[in-house]
């Protein structure tokens, strides 16, 4: 009898330290942490973020985070309200999802923890001049750019024979303005004629797309969120008007282009939401963490526009 209680016991203990060892990165303190989910405005992309950063949190924390989920509806300036009321509110920490967002952010605290994401370039957006990978801030996350060489090659592969490239994009985004300049060397060095065709926000849109359809062979959208609120817009121009878009991400591709360099914004939201883990739970210092970037790159395409146009697709390409 001795021998089997003995047993017992240690069946007991042996399942009691499996299940601790199981939880591993759970929160063991029982705090429930606050997070304010600043997002600038709802499209496709932002959207995915934003459901891989919150399902990050809840499958660490469970009913140990709360959040407050706010959209700008894509003006700056209600930003910078929203952010502003989660530090009034005593908000453990801040999730700014896109450009405009993390800017708020970054000029509203410099101690509440900041991790963003759908940022192009964290240098472009803070202002950092000497860029080593961390912000030396409290501000950490990921980024959504994909290499903006091979986005520029595309043109190469699916439309050799153009020759005037429009650079579509919103002139108050730093980072869409970041992506075009590069976008735009690298076309010229492979022979194509570049121009850019900015507008200022939702309401010159049409107006700078048919400028741009009227006098260009393809257009280039980088990853611009007022452009992603307005393919609809863009669709209804360039697509009679027979003019091929190539895109800097899979949101926009699918409302008015032909084909993308394709990252994950889901999976980009879920690492922003195991780093805000790490310094909620475990004490990480923004300051210290490296930014991270898309591991999965894919290119893809829209069948009926490029069966459409005529445009052959190269076979690693996969259909959106």
């Amino acid at each position: 009898m001795k021998i089997k209680k003995l047993l017992a016991v240690l069946t007991a203990g042996t399942l009691a330290a499996t299940m601790l060892a199981g939880c591993g990165n759970t929160n063991q303190t029982g705090k429930t942490y606050k997070i304010g989910l600043c997002q600038l405005v709802q499209h496709v992309a932002l959207d995915k973020a934003t459901e891989g950063f919150q399902d990050a949190l809840k499958e660490k924390l469970g009913d140990n985070v709360k959040f407050d989920l706010q959209n700008a509806s894509g003006d700056s300036a209600t930003c910078a309200t929203i952010v502003n009321q989660f530090i009034a509110s005593g908000d453990d920490l801040i999730f700014a999802n896109a450009t405009s967002a993390l800017q708020a952010a970054a000029a509203a605290t410099a101690t509440t923890p900041i991790v963003g994401t759908s940022i192009t370039d964290y240098a472009t957006a803070l202002d950092i001049k000497d860029w080593t990978g961390k912000t030396g801030m409290n501000i950490t996350g990921t980024a959504d750019l994909a290499p903006l060489e091979e986005q520029a090659a595309m043109f190469k592969e699916l439309l050799p024979e153009a020759k005037k490239i429009g650079l579509l994009y919103c002139s108050s985004e730093a980072n869409s303005k970041y992506q075009v300049d590069i976008v735009s060397s690298e076309l010229e060095k492979l022979g194509y004629e570049c121009k850019e065709y900015a507008f200022a926000d939702s309401n010159d849109v049409a107006a700078v797309t048919q400028s741009a359809c009227d006098n260009s062979d393809a257009l280039y959208i980088p990853t611009d969120n007022t452009a992603a609120s307005n393919t609809e817009i863009i669709a209804n121009i360039a697509n009679p008007a027979k003019i091929p878009v190539i895109t800097g991400e899979e949101g926009i591709c699918e409302g008015c282009g032909i084909a993308t360099l394709s990252i994950s914004y889901y999976s980009i939201g879920k690492v922003a939401g195991e780093m805000a883990y790490e310094i909620l739970v475990n004490g990480a210092d923004p300051a210290n963490m490296d930014i991270k970037y898309a591991d999965q790159l894919t290119k893809k395409y829209v069948k009926e526009r490029a069966d459409e146009l005529q445009i052959a697709v190269p076979e690693d390409y996969e259909e959106l």
